[in-house]
């Protein structure tokens, strides 16, 4: 993992008291509690990025009879 340096500018005194009381809670220094929650969230897809996926997928030919079928029979267990 190649590692670069973030600093974060202008920071609300009450957010950086949550984060630390966070980071605390889970044993963790408030940099690494923050390098996690960075992390989680670019492991995230954003809403547009499932958009574009799914745009870029094959269409599938059903029509809605076959939809409702399809659900009908895999509530019927």
């Amino acid at each position: 993992m190649s590692a670069e340096v973030l600093q974060v500018r202008d920071v609300d005194r009450d957010d950086l008291a949550v984060l630390r009381d966070r980071a605390a809670r889970e044993g963790k220094s408030l940099s690494a509690y923050v390098r996690d929650v960075l992390h989680d969230e670019a492991t995230l897809m954003s809403n547009a990025e499932v958009v574009a996926r799914i745009a870029e997928e094959e269409p599938v030919d059903v029509d809605l009879e076959q939809i409702r079928g399809y659900i009908a029979s895999e509530r019927s267990w």
